[in-house]
């Protein structure tokens, strides 16, 4: 028997690859194992939306070099540095055996099966539209929560994302077919599913987005209906409404900020003003008060000034989101904002973290008095597991999509009521009442 590990960087999309990848495997031979010095396989899914991102990878490969050389592990990278770095990985990494871009994850068995043959190396990263792959339930039995892809690539081309290059163009997934894989899920126990993509408002698979939210939340089995990222530009009153009407669809959206500053805004050519993204804001607040927002925000955009910075700390402070994504600006190859930064006023790194800083202990705050309003407040939770912080509790999602670790007795899956008895920033503490649900 052979066995595969894994790696997985960055975001969900990449998350449901992963798994994609492992049910391709498994017809091969190939069974997963945690650990990789187990595996004869060793896959790396990779993220380029920061060069830290980028920096994790060189590091995993320096220590899976010595399996390859230990054992001989064939190594492959996946993702989207492999989709944009493509021939150079292999100069860069000589032990690596393939480099395969985002659209040839199903081409995996392929792959493996010429590099058998030949016993050469491989480099497959050709743009495939129609490359979605379904997923098999069985991956998914015994787990609450699951991802379902609806749609890929982004047309928007803001000047500091590299997704466009690294995802290609949009496309949508059939509708038929997403809601085939939400059922599919459903069937095997799977409680709440969250829609992905890289701008879900722009879903144009045969219905709108908000018309497949409201049919996606009729299917039997479904406690919670999630989805990201959403576009502020994008986001519609249709959307809104959608929000309104239909109870499953969880009171929680991801609203990228990036920048408090039109100036800066426009130079990233996110395509609204900052009123106007809290205009949206107040809108959905209106049709379900209780919604929570988290969000993205960039810091050290290229030309920023303090006053643009001081823009984004007001915004934040009046907008009270539930929780802050922040991080430094860094130039990703062949956006705009990498052709323009010295143009525009690149910043140190010294300016960049101090305003890092200040803007993520503001957020900090921030959600510390959002989370302490729950202290005694009875939650309803659903059920994820054991938790990471301390096995001896479990954890799961409220509704808004915070984090709950409790005392007391349940199943995966299951839908409880927890009293929260303490807060902090990013989680909240409680107790499961006697009584489930």
């Amino acid at each position: 028997m052979k066995r595969y590990f894994i790696h997985t960087f960055g975001c969900q999309m990449n998350v449901y690859d992963s798994l994609r990848m492992g049910e391709l495997l498994s017809p091969l031979g190939y069974r997963p194992t945690p650990l990789p010095e187990e595996a004869d396989l060793i896959v790396l899914n990779t993220c380029s939306i920061r060069e830290k991102a980028e920096d994790k990878l060189l590091s995993a490969l320096g220590r899976y070099r010595l399996l390859k050389q230990a054992r001989g592990t064939r190594i492959g990278i996946g993702g989207c540095v492999a989709q944009q770095e493509k021939e150079k990985l292999l100069k860069k990494a000589p032990f690596v055996d393939f480099v395969f871009g985002t659209d040839a994850v199903g081409k995996l068995p392929d792959i493996l099966k010429e590099l058998e043959q030949t016993g050469g190396r491989l480099v497959e990263t050709a743009w495939e539209e129609e490359a979605f792959l379904k997923g098999e339930g069985e991956t998914s039995r015994g787990k609450a929560s699951e991802f379902v892809t609806i749609m890929k690539g982004c047309d928007n081309f803001c000047a500091y994302c590299v997704v466009p290059h690294t995802r290609g163009r949009e496309a949508s997934r059939p509708h038929e077919e997403v809601l085939e894989q939400a059922q599919t899920l459903l069937s095997v126990g799977v409680r709440e599913l969250t829609l992905l993509g890289q701008n879900v408002n722009s879903y144009a698979g045969g219905i709108s987005f908000a018309k497949l939210l409201l049919r996606v939340a009729q299917l039997p089995g479904l406690a919670r209906l999630r989805f990201t990222t959403s576009h502020p530009r994008d986001l519609s009153p249709e959307l809104i409404d959608a929000f309104r009407a239909e109870p499953k669809i969880a009171p929680h959206i991801h609203l990228p900020l990036q920048s408090g500053s039109d100036a800066v805004l426009e130079r990233m050519r996110r395509g609204y003003r900052a009123e106007e993204y809290m205009q949206r804001l107040s809108q959905l607040r209106a049709a379900r008060p209780d919604i929570a927002v988290t969000t993205d925000v960039i810091v050290g955009f290229p030309g920023e000034t303090e006053a643009d910075f001081e823009k984004t700390l007001e915004l934040t402070a009046r907008a009270q989101f539930d929780g802050q994504f922040s991080f430094m600006f860094s130039a990703r190859p062949k956006t705009l904002a990498a052709l323009k930064e010295d143009a525009w006023g690149k910043l140190s790194q010294k300016v960049k973290a101090q305003r890092l800083e200040r803007l993520q202990r503001l957020q900090k705050q921030i959600s510390a008095q959002l989370f302490q309003t729950q202290v005694g407040q009875v939650a309803e939770v659903l059920v994820e597991g054991k938790s990471k912080q301390n096995p001896g509790r479990l954890h799961g999602k409220t509704p808004h999509n915070r984090t709950v670790n409790f005392e007391g007795e349940a199943r995966v899956g299951e839908l409880i009521e927890v009293r929260i008895e303490r807060a902090s920033s990013s989680a909240l503490y409680g107790q499961r009442l006697s009584q489930g649900m």
